[in-house]
Formats: structure tokens, C-alpha cells, sequence
């Protein structure tokens, strides 16, 4: 611990991200990537825009962006908001709409960055147990409360639940920002983005990392009442107005207008995903009903840390989670049909001591 940090540097926990080893080559299943690349016109779009303008600064309200999701989405750009992935967005959220004092609500289950910023930014907050199912408990959230925030589908434990459900929850912290975090949304969950226009307090998160193929390029996007949107703008000018790079606005542009292999990529993840999990509850797995481009996986006789390490040492990574109720889980990201295919392989031959 160094003399020179502050109070918050030596007192944070922060989040650790799914680890990137360069000892060997590795069939990554850990970080929920997109196993396709990106469309051919994304590559196209940041190529062309490679060009002189480099030396001036991008556009800082991303309005050439917004505009395009807008009309994607059938919302008004004024709606929308651009940023440096969807976890410079949660953080901005986190500034713009919680205070410390009351307590915001957020699964005890949940992307472990929640917890992150709520240290970081001293805002307390009170932990939703989910069902034993890992269902999240709707009128759980109805309790007063700072605000709301949870992922949907959630992570890692990859389920949805329906608009009903969120529209439920907002009708009962219409005082209070609800944020939905929809980073997997696109494979095969029901987004709320269209329930802005009805509810002033909702805030929906996405981001182009998964579903778009673009986890290197960083883009995230927010929606929701321009209310809501210019008190992100307030943090974000605050703290860089230029987050976004004219490369990745152009990528990101062309990778929402190429709706046509946008569905093409995500129908085949959900494809591969649906029939890897009927694969694993054959070999005896507990498989919880995935939304997500992840499966959350059990077995009752072997434990998880141990598949995880058996997997590693086979050249495979997944993702472990050492924490309460989930201890014996593992979140497999899906990969391409011949990855899966090794990864059943590896499993089989692990369950059976080979």
C-alpha cells in the first residue's frame, strides 16, 4: 500500500475483469466477447475515416452517432447518449442520479462493479437477495429506496425478466432513477428502451461491446428522458468532453446501420448457446434459462473451482466466481460452434477422469 494514495485508493475493493493471460493461447470463454468479428462495414467506416481530420477533436456530443441510434431505436437523439462503453455510462449514472444517504437497491447477485461505485462514490446501498432460482424478486424493489439499478438479462447468472416486470418496477419509484442495465440484451431478452417515452425515471444502458462485435472500440449508449440525458452530459463535461474518438464513432455508426449481420451474428451465439446448454444438463449440469451470450452452469459432484482449474489446464478459461451462493458456478461465454465443441469435449473427459 502506497503512503501517497488517498483514503479511497487504499480503503477500494476494485473490480477485477476476466483475466487475459499471454503465457499461451488460450480458447477464451471467460469475458463474454463476441466470437464473430465485427461487420465488414464497421471495418470499412473506421478505414475511411482514417484520413487527416485525426488532427482535430471529435465531435464531443456524438450527434452524427445519436442520430443514427436514434432512428434505429425510434427515439429522439436528444434521448440518447454516447460514451466510452456502457461502464463509463454506469459510472456517470452513479454521479448523476445517486446520493449518498438513502440507500439504492441493487442484487446481491449482480455485476460486481455496482458495488464499485457505489464505494467510490460513498453512496450506500442495500443488497435484493435473489431467489434460489436466481429470479430477481420484483416487489423487492418497490421498497423505498435512492434508486434502483440492475442488469437485465443479469450477470453472471444470465436471466431476464420481461417488460412487465421493469415497467412494475418503475411504477413504483416514479420519484427515484431506475437504471436498467441491458449489456445483453440483444440475445434474446425483451428491451425497455421503447418504455422512456412513459417513464421519466428510467434510464436503459446498452452497449456495442457484445452483441455489435466491438468490445475494443468502447462504445456505450444510454437512454432515456433528455432530462436524464443532460445530467449525464453535466458529469461527462465535467470530467473530459471528449470521450468518445472519431474512429469509434464511425465504427459504431456503421455497426448499428448493418442490421442485417447484426442478426446474423446474434442468431448464431443464441443458436450454439441453446443447444451447449442442452448438451451440459445431459452431462448432469444445473443450467439457469440464459438471455445472455453466457451460460451459468453447476454440477452437483464436481466442484466448480476445480472444473475451472481442470478447464485452464486444458487451455480453456471460463469464468469463476469465489463469492456467496455462487461458489459453485461457472459463466461460460459462447464461443464458435467448434470452441463449444471443445470446451463439451474438455468437460466430458474431466467429469469422467480422463
Amino acid at each position: 500500500m502506497s503512503k501517497y494514495w488517498s483514503k479511497i485508493v487504499q480503503n477500494i475493493e476494485p473490480y477485477t475483469p476476466g483475466e487475459q493471460p499471454r503465457d499461451k493461447r488460450y480458447i477464451k470463454l471467460n469475458t463474454n466477447e463476441n466470437p464473430y468479428p465485427p461487420s465488414p462495414r464497421v471495418m470499412a467506416a473506421i478505414k475511411n475515416a482514417a484520413d487527416e481530420t485525426l488532427r482535430l477533436y471529435p465531435d464531443p456530443t456524438c450527434r452524427e452517432l445519436r442520430s443514427v441510434v436514434g432512428r434505429y431505436y425510434n427515439v429522439h437523439e436528444d434521448q440518447v447518449f454516447v460514451g466510452n462503453g456502457s461502464d463509463e455510462l454506469l459510472a456517470f449514472a452513479f454521479q448523476a442520479f445517486f446520493n449518498p444517504g438513502k440507500p439504492i437497491l441493487f442484487p446481491d447477485i449482480s455485476y460486481s462493479f455496482y458495488p464499485v461505485y457505489a464505494q467510490l462514490y460513498n453512496i450506500h446501498h442495500e443488497l435484493v437477495p435473489l431467489e434460489d432460482d436466481f429470479s430477481i424478486p420484483v416487489e423487492m424493489f418497490f421498497k423505498d429506496n435512492g434508486g434502483v439499478i440492475f442488469p437485465n438479462p443479469n450477470a453472471p447468472t444470465a436471466k431476464a425478466i420481461s417488460e412487465q416486470a421493469v415497467a412494475s418496477i418503475l411504477k413504483h419509484n416514479m420519484d427515484r432513477v431506475v437504471i436498467v442495465d441491458e449489456a445483453y440484451i440483444d440475445f434474446g431478452g425483451e428491451s425497455v428502451v421503447k418504455l422512456i417515452k412513459e417513464f421519466p425515471n428510467l434510464l436503459v444502458i446498452q452497449t456495442l461491446s457484445k452483441s455489435r462485435s466491438l468490445a475494443g472500440l468502447r462504445i456505450g449508449l444510454a437512454f432515456g428522458h433528455a432530462d436524464l440525458i443532460e445530467g449525464l452530459n453535466r458529469i461527462k463535461n465535467s470530467f473530459n468532453s471528449y470521450t468518445v474518438d472519431r474512429l469509434a464513432l464511425a465504427g459504431a455508426a456503421a455497426a448499428v446501420e448493418d442490421d442485417v449481420y447484426f442478426r446474423e451474428t446474434t442468431s448464431k451465439i443464441i443458436k450454439t448457446r441453446d443447444h451447449v446448454a442442452g448438451q451440459m444438463r445431459e452431462l448432469g449440469f444445473t443450467v439457469t434459462d440464459s438471455k445472455a451470450n453466457f451460460i451459468f452452469v453447476s454440477h452437483p459432484e464436481y466442484y466448480a473451482g476445480t472444473l475451472y482449474q481442470q478447464l485452464r489446464s486444458r487451455g480453456i478459461l471460463v469464468r469463476y466466481f469465489n463469492r456467496p451462493r455462487i461458489d459453485n458456478f461457472l459463466r461460460v461465454s459462447i464461443g464458435t460452434d467448434q470452441e463449444m465443441n471443445l470446451f463439451v469435449k474438455a468437460v466430458k473427459e474431466i467429469l469422467s477422469g480422463v
